[in-house]
C-alpha cells in the first residue's frame, strides 16, 4: 500500500462498521497523515463528540509521530478530555505504506463522561471502588487535544512551552527561548508549515534567530 486510498473501499467499511458497532457516543476518525496537517481529518464519523469536521486537523500526538519523535505511536484506552470537559476513552492506530512510513491513523474517541458520573456516584453511595485512579492509562502528561486547525493546536503547544519555563512572555532570556524550542522540538510542533515563522514572532527574534536557536538545541551545544 502506498496510500491510504488505495485501500479506501476497505477503509470506508470499517469505519462504518465501528460506526454502527460502537454508537453514536463513540467517534471514529480517519487521517492522511500525507497532507497539510491542517487538513488531515478524510473521514468521521459522530464528529459532535469533539467538534470536528472532515479538513481538520490531527491532534497533538499526531505531530510527535509525524516529527520521529515517537517510533510506535499506537496507543490503546488513554484518557482524554475535549474543551468543553467531556471525558474520552481513546484509541489511535498509526498505518504505514510499504516503506513503513507513516501514512494515516484511525483514531476512536468514546464519550465515558455519563458512565464516569454514574461510577462516582456508586462510589459516594457504596464507600469502595476496586479500581484506583492510577489504573487509568494517560497519553502523556498533557494528554491529548483536538483542536479545529493547526493555529489552535500550535498556540496551545506555545503555551504549554511558556508553562515549562515558568516566566512572563516580556521576561524571557535566551536560555529560556532555547528551552521552549527544544520543549516544541519535542513535541513534533515544527511538523506544522510556517511554525517557524509565528514562533519566532511570539518570541520576539528573527527567523534566522529562530533557526540558530533551534540549531543549537538539536545540536545540545548551547552557547
Amino acid at each position: 500500500m502506498k496510500s491510504i486510498y488505495d485501500e479506501w473501499d476497505f477503509f470506508k467499511r470499517l469505519l462504518d462498521m465501528l460506526e454502527q458497532q460502537l454508537g453514536t457516543n463513540t467517534e471514529i476518525l480517519l487521517h492522511d497523515l500525507t497532507k497539510d496537517y491542517n487538513h488531515t481529518i478524510v473521514d468521521i464519523r459522530n464528529g459532535h463528540i469533539t467538534n470536528r469536521k472532515i479538513g481538520d486537523c490531527g491532534s497533538n500526538l499526531g505531530l510527535r509521530v509525524l516529527s520521529g519523535k515517537v517510533k510506535d505511536g499506537d496507543m490503546y484506552k488513554y484518557i482524554t478530555h475535549t474543551k468543553n470537559d467531556r471525558i474520552l476513552k481513546s484509541s489511535t492506530v498509526f498505518i504505514k505504506d510499504d516503506e513503513g512510513t507513516t501514512i494515516g491513523s484511525i483514531c476512536i474517541n468514546e464519550d465515558i463522561t455519563v458512565s464516569i458520573d454514574m461510577e462516582k456516584q456508586l462510589h459516594e453511595r457504596n464507600g469502595y471502588s476496586l479500581y484506583s485512579e492510577t489504573d487509568q492509562t494517560t497519553a502523556g502528561e498533557q494528554g491529548e487535544i483536538f483542536v479545529n486547525n493547526v493555529n489552535e493546536l500550535l498556540d496551545y503547544l506555545l503555551q504549554q512551552a511558556l508553562q515549562e519555563v515558568d516566566k512572563p512572555l516580556n521576561k524571557l532570556e535566551k536560555e529560556d527561548k532555547c528551552r521552549i524550542l527544544e520543549y516544541l522540538d519535542q513535541k513534533g510542533a515544527f511538523v506544522i508549515s510556517k511554525a517557524g515563522e509565528k514562533v519566532a514572532d511570539f518570541l520576539s527574534i528573527s527567523k534566522y534567530t529562530f533557526y540558530s536557536y533551534l540549531d543549537q538545541v538539536r545540536e545540545n551545544k548551547p552557547e
